[in-house]
Protein backbone atom coordinates (compact mmCIF):
# COMPACT_ATOMS: atom_id res chain seq x y z
CA UNK A 1 0.00 0.00 0.00
CA UNK A 2 1.49 3.32 -1.09
CA UNK A 3 1.34 5.97 1.60
CA UNK A 4 3.09 8.78 -0.28
CA UNK A 5 3.89 9.36 -3.93
CA UNK A 6 5.86 12.06 -5.70
CA UNK A 7 6.85 12.48 -9.33
CA UNK A 8 9.85 10.18 -8.86
CA UNK A 9 9.24 8.26 -5.63
CA UNK A 10 6.74 6.21 -3.72
CA UNK A 11 6.72 5.28 -0.06
CA UNK A 12 4.92 2.39 1.59
CA UNK A 13 4.76 0.71 4.96
CA UNK A 14 7.66 -1.55 5.82
CA UNK A 15 7.04 -5.29 6.10
CA UNK A 16 9.03 -8.15 7.57
CA UNK A 17 10.14 -8.97 4.02
CA UNK A 18 12.09 -5.68 4.09
CA UNK A 19 14.48 -6.99 6.75
CA UNK A 20 17.47 -7.28 4.35
CA UNK A 21 16.99 -3.63 3.34
CA UNK A 22 16.61 -2.51 6.97
CA UNK A 23 19.75 -4.47 7.86
CA UNK A 24 21.71 -2.65 5.12
CA UNK A 25 20.28 0.76 6.05
CA UNK A 26 20.81 0.68 9.82
CA UNK A 27 24.33 -0.71 9.37
CA UNK A 28 25.32 1.97 6.85
CA UNK A 29 28.18 4.05 8.31
CA UNK A 30 26.25 7.31 7.85
CA UNK A 31 23.19 5.90 9.68
CA UNK A 32 25.40 4.85 12.58
CA UNK A 33 27.23 8.20 12.58
CA UNK A 34 24.17 10.46 12.45
CA UNK A 35 21.31 8.36 13.87
CA UNK A 36 23.05 5.78 16.01
CA UNK A 37 23.49 2.03 16.17
CA UNK A 38 20.50 -0.28 16.21
CA UNK A 39 20.23 -3.88 17.34
CA UNK A 40 20.26 -5.28 13.80
CA UNK A 41 23.64 -6.93 13.19
CA UNK A 42 22.05 -9.70 11.11
CA UNK A 43 19.04 -9.89 8.80
CA UNK A 44 17.21 -11.93 11.45
CA UNK A 45 17.99 -9.26 14.04
CA UNK A 46 16.75 -6.60 11.61
CA UNK A 47 13.51 -8.55 11.19
CA UNK A 48 13.09 -8.69 14.98
CA UNK A 49 13.90 -4.96 15.19
CA UNK A 50 11.22 -4.21 12.57
CA UNK A 51 8.70 -6.35 14.43
CA UNK A 52 9.48 -4.76 17.79
CA UNK A 53 10.19 -1.12 16.95
CA UNK A 54 8.37 -0.12 13.78
CA UNK A 55 5.53 -2.39 12.69
CA UNK A 56 3.44 -1.69 15.84
CA UNK A 57 3.52 2.05 15.08
CA UNK A 58 1.28 1.76 12.03
CA UNK A 59 -1.72 0.52 14.00
CA UNK A 60 -0.94 2.39 17.21
CA UNK A 61 -0.73 5.95 15.94
CA UNK A 62 -1.21 5.90 12.17
CA UNK A 63 2.36 7.09 11.85
CA UNK A 64 5.50 5.17 11.03
CA UNK A 65 8.56 4.54 8.97
CA UNK A 66 7.97 4.12 5.24
CA UNK A 67 10.14 2.36 2.69
CA UNK A 68 11.06 4.59 -0.27
CA UNK A 69 11.64 3.39 -3.82
CA UNK A 70 11.83 5.02 -7.21
CA UNK A 71 8.41 4.97 -8.86
CA UNK A 72 7.76 1.70 -10.63
CA UNK A 73 10.78 -0.02 -9.06
CA UNK A 74 10.93 -2.51 -6.22
CA UNK A 75 14.48 -1.78 -4.99
CA UNK A 76 14.29 0.21 -1.75
CA UNK A 77 16.64 3.19 -1.54
CA UNK A 78 15.66 4.79 1.74
CA UNK A 79 13.06 5.57 4.36
CA UNK A 80 11.00 8.54 5.41
CA UNK A 81 9.04 8.74 8.60
CA UNK A 82 6.59 10.49 10.79
CA UNK A 83 7.05 9.32 14.35
CA UNK A 84 5.69 10.50 17.67
CA UNK A 85 8.44 10.26 20.24
CA UNK A 86 7.61 10.50 23.92
CA UNK A 87 10.38 13.09 24.28
CA UNK A 88 9.02 15.51 21.66
CA UNK A 89 5.68 17.36 21.82
CA UNK A 90 4.90 17.00 18.10
CA UNK A 91 5.27 14.33 15.41
CA UNK A 92 8.71 14.36 13.89
CA UNK A 93 9.81 13.97 10.32
CA UNK A 94 12.79 11.82 9.42
CA UNK A 95 14.55 10.34 6.41
CA UNK A 96 17.59 8.25 5.58
CA UNK A 97 18.91 6.84 2.32
CA UNK A 98 21.37 4.21 1.24
CA UNK A 99 24.33 5.55 -0.77
CA UNK A 100 22.62 4.79 -4.12
CA UNK A 101 19.73 7.08 -3.11
CA UNK A 102 21.82 10.06 -2.03
CA UNK A 103 22.74 13.19 -3.94
CA UNK A 104 19.75 13.10 -6.28
CA UNK A 105 17.27 15.25 -4.38
CA UNK A 106 15.26 12.26 -3.16
CA UNK A 107 15.49 13.22 0.53
CA UNK A 108 14.18 16.71 -0.22
CA UNK A 109 11.39 15.32 -2.41
CA UNK A 110 10.15 12.74 0.07
CA UNK A 111 10.59 15.09 3.06
CA UNK A 112 8.40 17.71 1.37
CA UNK A 113 5.74 15.08 0.60
CA UNK A 114 5.88 13.71 4.14
CA UNK A 115 5.54 17.19 5.61
CA UNK A 116 2.58 18.00 3.35
CA UNK A 117 0.96 14.68 4.35
CA UNK A 118 1.46 15.43 8.05
CA UNK A 119 -0.03 18.93 7.83
CA UNK A 120 -2.74 18.06 5.30
CA UNK A 121 -4.11 14.52 5.48
CA UNK A 122 -3.15 13.93 9.11
CA UNK A 123 -4.01 17.46 10.28
CA UNK A 124 -0.96 18.07 12.44
CA UNK A 125 -0.59 21.83 12.90
CA UNK A 126 3.08 21.48 13.83
CA UNK A 127 5.76 18.99 12.80
CA UNK A 128 9.31 18.89 14.09
CA UNK A 129 12.52 17.21 12.99
CA UNK A 130 15.74 16.47 14.80
CA UNK A 131 19.13 16.42 13.19
CA UNK A 132 22.69 15.96 14.35
CA UNK A 133 24.47 19.34 14.08
CA UNK A 134 27.20 17.69 12.01
CA UNK A 135 24.73 16.36 9.47
CA UNK A 136 24.76 19.47 7.29
CA UNK A 137 23.15 17.73 4.31
CA UNK A 138 20.06 16.72 6.32
CA UNK A 139 19.87 20.11 8.02
CA UNK A 140 19.90 21.72 4.56
CA UNK A 141 17.08 19.40 3.39
CA UNK A 142 14.96 20.42 6.39
CA UNK A 143 15.51 24.09 5.61
CA UNK A 144 14.79 23.54 1.91
CA UNK A 145 11.35 22.06 2.73
CA UNK A 146 10.47 25.08 4.87
CA UNK A 147 11.38 23.92 8.36
CA UNK A 148 13.11 26.41 10.64
CA UNK A 149 15.80 25.80 13.20
CA UNK A 150 14.42 26.47 16.70
CA UNK A 151 16.97 25.32 19.24
CA UNK A 152 19.31 22.59 20.40
CA UNK A 153 17.64 19.78 22.37
CA UNK A 154 18.52 16.50 24.04
CA UNK A 155 16.13 13.57 23.79
CA UNK A 156 17.52 12.17 27.03
CA UNK A 157 19.60 13.61 29.84
CA UNK A 158 22.74 11.89 28.60
CA UNK A 159 21.88 12.22 24.90
CA UNK A 160 23.75 14.22 22.32
CA UNK A 161 22.60 17.74 21.50
CA UNK A 162 20.45 17.76 18.38
CA UNK A 163 19.11 20.56 16.21
CA UNK A 164 15.32 20.89 16.49
CA UNK A 165 13.57 22.17 13.37
CA UNK A 166 9.86 22.94 13.12
CA UNK A 167 7.19 23.56 10.52
CA UNK A 168 3.70 24.84 11.00
CA UNK A 169 2.06 26.55 13.95
CA UNK A 170 4.53 28.64 15.98
CA UNK A 171 7.53 27.33 13.98
CA UNK A 172 10.53 29.48 14.63
CA UNK A 173 8.84 31.32 17.49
Amino acid sequence: MTVLATDRLEARELTLDDAPFVHALVNDPDWIRFIGPRDAATVDAARAYLERAYLPLYAKRGLGLWAVSRRGETELIGVCSLLKRETLPDPDLGFAFLPQGRGQGYAREVAAACLAYAHGALGHPRVVAICSPGNTASCRVLEDVGMRFEKLVRLSEAGEELCLYASGEAAGA
